[in-house]
């Protein structure tokens, strides 16, 4: 109800707009009864683009009713009467207009909500409590859109003024031509007279026809001033719809669509997508208002020809009207839903498409077919340079044929492909390195229409953003890298689709970031430090200086073509595999701030040094994909007074379908404080799985728990040499000088094998191996440590 609140409060040009979204198809009276219900539902739930969802809009139609008889029932005494009449024909009226199609009530209320959002969000920001405009960018250019349709309004009505007294002064003018012939016709008719008769009556009729055709001279001149002036306004009226067009379509509606892009990594992509449609139905409603004025004067110009340039004018404004128009309608013919980036063959897809002008210039009236095909970079060129008059193919699409659909409650004309499948698909020959997953394809949408009694015939085209096409989910983590790179390094106007080879790192650990945050649900994105590392990984570098790589650049085979070091995996398929875990099994964690993740061994190793026994941390596996590893500290049961840091084996996808990170962390008994100092239970505890129940039919349920050998005794007491540890920093002694590159090896393979086979590496083994066949090893131990 707070909307609808804050929606009363809006005044002039914006109380007009959130009065215009109501009418026959949702009055306003329900919206102001209903407003709280209203609220609070979950519209924007119901996907309208999935036809199993209307039995969930079906139950919004009926609460709604049922919500609207309800308050009907409750309006009592005099005054209530009318307005319980009035609430129960409305109740009657959505449940006739919506029971055969209840996603369009959804569709109208989503549309009526946002837009009062809109409208509330953009009168917050023009004024502010001292009366002191507040206004960024956005909102100027907006007020100056705005204004110039303002004063587009005002000179088009000035010129139909203008071509009305014109009109009218031209019909005066005809009618005076008339009495100058008729004049002459009764001077050619005196020769039946006397010559008395003659005389006197032709000398009455000279004198008037001369003062008429005296004035017929000269209104002519004013005539064709009228005209000539008339169309200079029209060509600055032109010019001023060809600047606002040129605003509207070349810098708001592809700052749209690279918002559109964006969303595809993961970024805001802000509706704005309704600000726009009514922005070019008014230009649509003022162009179209132009042109039936020129062609009036086309009219009045045959119907009365005079010298001059008058032709020459007019067909100049014809063209300057035609190439308004062409533009117009061509660039509004749009994606509002894109297919998706990655296409898998077999499977079905769904995409929108949008003629933003539909409505306006009853486009519906006969509405259009659109047909969906699939082509290649090569043919995409070919059809931006209009080389390619037909529409080659590349692949197969069923269910590629929609047609559009007028929508009354939010006034859209668009075509919904709810069941696409590509069927197969052409590719074409690979240039060097390149990969099936490095080449791109587009969705071609056409279709053709006419409009003004089939004066004028469009047909138009517009290309979805790139698309990969794999054939099985193994490939989808390659052409997502592809996707990625594209959405956030492609050029506005570039020629399809190329994109740079190189990037700064600073641009790149941008749209990693976007794609974390938006996979995380979460603001909590990559930190410097995070980033830090990400650059230590893919430049195989030490140096923890964020400046040292602010000015670096890393080329697309360094991202994902190229392996990394001593492993069999690229940056991408490394950093998605952390993804894809995080997404799938670790997201609270990750925002509960439970997991640092983005740190090395070394670096865990030097942190959990300075902390007590039992504190150990969550880290990302660096040589497995999709891995993350318990760090622990704790003593080396092999030498008293050392300690060292142990890892656990890197855990997968895999193993959490089996038992949950928490469930892990709460079996081992040895792990006490999450770093630095949190006790475990307050970090985890809300996420361990409950107790399991009593046996139920005799049957006992049996229970999965982890356990490391090497640390399976019960959950100790803090001693008191470790509470002291708590308040005082260890002694060099403390640990033995080697224990920094001290992993034990476990003897269930628990233990994380992460990292470079080295000298401590194989002692450990020969310890390990010693334990296992009980042979003596102390002079190979002895001789080694020497």
């Amino acid at each position: 109800m707070a909307m609808w609140i804050q929606a009363q409060q809006l005044q002039g040009d914006a109380l007009h707009q959130m009065q215009a979204l109501y009418g026959q198809h949702f009055p306003i009276e329900v919206r102001h009864y209903l407003a709280q219900w209203i609220e609070n539902q979950q519209w924007d739930l119901v996907d309208m683009d999935n036809p199993a969802e209307e039995a969930k809009a079906k139950r919004l139609l009926d609460n709604l009713v049922a919500e609207l008889q309800m308050k009907a029932q409750l309006q009592g005494g005099e005054d209530g009467f009318l307005l319980k009449i009035k609430l129960g024909h409305y109740a009657n009226q959505l449940k006739s207009t919506y029971d055969r199609c209840p996603l369009e009530l959804v569709r109208c209320i989503k549309h009526i909500l946002h837009s009062e959002q809109r409208l509330v969000q953009e009168a917050t920001k023009v004024s502010c409590g001292s009366g002191v405009v507040a206004m960024d960018t956005l909102s100027q250019r907006h007020q100056q859109i705005n204004q110039t349709f303002e004063e587009l309004r005002l000179a088009t009505q000035e010129t139909e003024n203008e071509l009305r007294k014109l009109q009218h002064s031209q019909e005066y003018f005809i009618i005076q031509y008339q009495e100058n012939l008729r004049i002459q016709a009764q001077l050619s008719s005196l020769s039946s007279l006397t010559p008395a008769e003659r005389t006197q009556r032709e000398s009455a009729l000279q004198s008037k026809r001369a003062t008429v055709e005296s004035w017929l001279t000269t209104e002519a001149s004013t005539l064709q001033k009228h005209r000539l002036d008339l169309a200079e306004e029209h060509q600055k009226t032109f010019s001023l719809l060809r600047k606002q067009q040129t605003l509207i379509l070349d810098e708001e509606l592809i700052q749209w669509k690279r918002r559109q892009q964006l969303a595809g990594n993961g970024g805001p992509h802000e509706g704005g997508l309704d600000v726009l449609q009514s922005w070019c139905e008014k230009l649509a409603d003022l162009i179209w208002q132009n042109r039936q004025q020129i062609r009036r004067c086309e009219h009045l110009t045959q119907q009365l020809p005079l010298p001059g340039p008058m032709e020459e004018l007019l067909n100049k404004l014809n063209a300057d009207i035609t190439d308004i128009i062409s533009a117009l309608v061509t660039s509004t013919f749009i994606i509002e839903k894109q297919p998706p980036q990655v296409l898998k063959t077999q499977t079905k897809f769904a995409a929108t498409v949008r003629l933003l002008v539909g409505g306006k210039l009853n486009v519906h009236m006969n509405p259009p077919q659109v047909k969906a095909v699939i082509v290649n970079e090569q043919q995409a060129k070919a059809l931006l340079k209009n080389e390619s008059t037909h529409s080659e193919s590349s692949g197969e699409i069923l269910n590629n044929n929609c047609v559009m659909e007028y929508h009354q409650a939010t006034g859209t004309l668009s075509a919904h492909f709810r069941n696409m499948s590509l069927k197969r698909i052409k590719r074409s020959d690979r240039r060097g390195a390149e990969s099936v997953t490095e080449e791109k394809f587009t969705v071609l949408f056409e279709a053709q229409f006419s409009v003004g009694s089939n004066e004028l015939v469009f047909h138009v085209k517009t290309l979805s953003l790139p698309v990969v096409v794999i054939v099985h989910g193994s490939q989808d983590n390659n052409a997502t890298a592809t996707v990625l790179w594209d959405n956030a390094f492609a050029e506005t106007g570039r020629v399809p689709f190329i994109v740079p080879d190189k990037v700064l790192w600073h641009q790149l650990c941008e749209a990693l970031d976007m794609k974390y945050k938006a996979e995380m649900h979460s603001e909590r994105g990559l930190s410097e430090d995070n980033q830090v590392f990400l650059a230590q990984k893919a430049f195989t570098s030490s140096s923890n200086n964020p400046e040292d790589y602010r000015t670096m650049t890393i080329s697309w085979a360094q991202f994902n073509r190229d392996s990394l070091p001593g492993r069999n995996f690229t940056f991408w398929q490394w950093f998605d595999g952390v993804v894809e875990l995080m997404k799938r099994h670790l997201k609270p964690h990750w925002n509960d701030g439970a997991i640092l993740g983005f740190v090395n061994k070394q670096q865990a190793q030097d942190m959990l040094l300075s902390k007590p026994n039992g504190t150990f941390l969550l880290r990302f596996s660096d040589s497995e994909i999709g891995g993350i590893t318990i760090a622990w500290v704790a003593e080396n049961p092999n030498k008293s007074g050392e300690r060292m840091v142990w890892n656990l084996l890197p855990y997968t996808t895999k193993d959490f379908t089996i038992r949950s990170l928490a469930d892990r962390i709460s079996d081992l008994n040895h792990l006490l404080f999450l770093y630095p100092d949190r006790p475990k239970d307050e970090v985890f505890a809300k996420y361990y799985t409950p107790p399991l129940s009593k046996a139920v039919d005799g049957y006992v349920k049996p229970q999965i728990k982890q356990v490391v050998p090497e640390f399976t005794s019960p959950n100790p007491e803090p001693s008191a040499g470790a509470a002291m540890f708590l308040d005082q920093t260890a002694s060099p002694s403390a640990s033995h000088p080697n224990s920094f590159a001290s992993y034990p090896s476990l003897s269930d393979n628990m233990l994380d094998p992460d990292g470079d086979f080295d000298l401590e590496d194989t002692m450990d083994v020969a310890r390990h191996v010693e334990e296992l066949l009980r042979r003596p090893m102390a002079k190979q131990w002895s001789s080694q440590q020497s």
